[in-house]
């Protein structure tokens, strides 16, 4: 027995040894912390079964070797052309410089590539030529000259059209027959019009027209030049329009004086609906509004006779709803009417910001339905005139504020939701 456990100890020994010096030389050829540690649990087996066949223990070994070979294989990078960022963080997650495969693999150039990238230039491209449709038709619209001269003692007005400059083509040919219409807004129950020049994109007019006038209105009137192509067979087509504002623009009309201007695209005339007066009141103290109705002015002839029987209607709205409405009476046969009637609607302080007033100009039908001839809306929300008319009636309570409106066609967003 003693001679038995000592050679069970020298065994021992020795299995010690060999454990200790496979498990330096795995650990200077792998440097892998996982082997290592899959190393240290076959040794420690091994010490606490002293009676595994040597045989075991080397196909443990061979086992291992397979084991870290298949582990390097598959965490190795396949190609060069992974994604950048994939590569980025590779070194990160993996110590590939410390690991030792015998062989380095070949360097490959990165080819670049423009797939995913962003090239302004494609988009400056594209904004260029997103506007250069509308500069080209704007410059194919042409121009137009004219002249204006006021005669104070016959108290007429004078509009002679001379030439017209680059309109477009409208005929198949490559062409157009022009003519102009000429109005002196708001009555368009005068018109003149110019002989049609054929075939031509630069035709000269020469051609004078009267309008008589007074002095005191010239101010308020409006000089409409409408630019069409005549078409023999089918409906003249419009090449576009020019409205002079301000006929005192250029000179005092005391001597003929020559203008030029854009002649702007359009597709159907523009038509001057009308104009209404109405003042505003607010009495914070008792929660009172008062809208009165005083006059309107040139409105749109709606039936046949060349006139209208227009009232106004005023509907009060919150959030887009109707909430009350309220009309004046019916004038017949009049574009400008006068009224005078005051409608009054009860708001509390706290709800003018949420309130606004939809004020539209209606012609009375007896057999049809009333028409629209033209509407404008005051309040905090409103656009231009009727905000600014909104505002100056809450900065001065209790005193009434009048202002011209021009009345405008029926837009989506001016049309009144009743309330249910």
């Amino acid at each position: 027995v003693p001679w038995r456990n000592k050679a069970i100890s020298s065994n021992l020994a020795v299995l010690q040894s060999e454990a200790v010096c496979n498990k330096e030389n795995m650990a200077d050829k792998l440097k892998d912390t996982g082997t290592i540690s899959f190393l240290e649990a076959a040794v420690k087996i091994s010490h606490t079964s002293p009676d595994i066949p040597a045989e075991v223990q080397m196909s443990m070994k061979d086992h291992i070797m397979r084991r870290t070979r298949i582990q390097r294989q598959t965490t190795e990078p396949a190609s060069s052309t992974r994604h950048i960022s994939f590569k980025r963080h590779l070194p990160r997650q993996m110590h590939v410089s410390s690991m030792d495969y015998g062989m380095d693999p070949p360097a490959v150039a990165e080819q670049p590539t423009s797939i995913g990238r962003i090239k302004p230039e494609l988009y400056k491209q594209k904004s260029v030529d997103s506007e250069d449709p509308k500069k080209e038709a704007a410059k194919t619209c042409g121009k137009i000259n004219f002249t204006l001269k006021y005669d104070y003692e016959n108290e007429t007005l004078t509009v002679r059209i001379l030439r017209a400059f680059d309109l477009p083509a409208k005929d198949f040919c490559g062409s157009s027959d022009p003519y102009v219409k000429i109005y002196l807004l708001p009555d368009r129950k005068r018109k003149f019009q110019t002989r049609v020049h054929r075939k031509t994109l630069n035709p000269t007019f020469d051609e004078s027209f009267h309008f008589p006038v007074p002095h005191e209105e010239l101010a308020s009137r409006k000089l409409h030049l409408s630019v069409f192509d005549f078409d023999r067979f089918s409906r003249h087509d419009m090449i576009g329009e020019v409205i002079l504002e301000n006929l005192f623009e250029a000179s005092d009309l005391s001597r003929e004086t020559s203008i030029w201007k854009d002649i702007q695209y359009a597709t159907a005339e523009s038509v001057d609906l009308g104009e209404i007066m109405f003042s505003l009141c607010y009495l914070p103290t008792a929660g009172r509004l008062t809208l009165t109705v005083i006059k309107c002015r040139n409105l749109k002839a709606m039936d046949i006779t060349g006139y209208s029987d227009p009232y106004v209607k005023v509907s009060l709205l919150c959030d887009g709803r109707r909430l009350k409405k309220k009309k004046t009476t019916i004038k017949k046969n009049t574009l400008n009417p006068t009224y005078n009637e005051a409608i009054i609607f009860d708001i509390p302080p706290e709800n003018m910001d949420q309130v606004s007033l939809l004020i539209s100009v209606m012609d009375y039908d007896r057999v049809g339905h009333n028409e629209i001839i033209g509407v404008c809306r005051v309040g905090v929300n409103a656009e231009g005139l009727g905000r600014d008319h909104w505002n100056e009636m809450l900065a001065y309570p209790r005193k009434p504020i009048a202002h011209w409106h021009p009345l405008v066609e029926v837009k989506k967003s001016f049309k009144e939701v009743p309330l249910l």
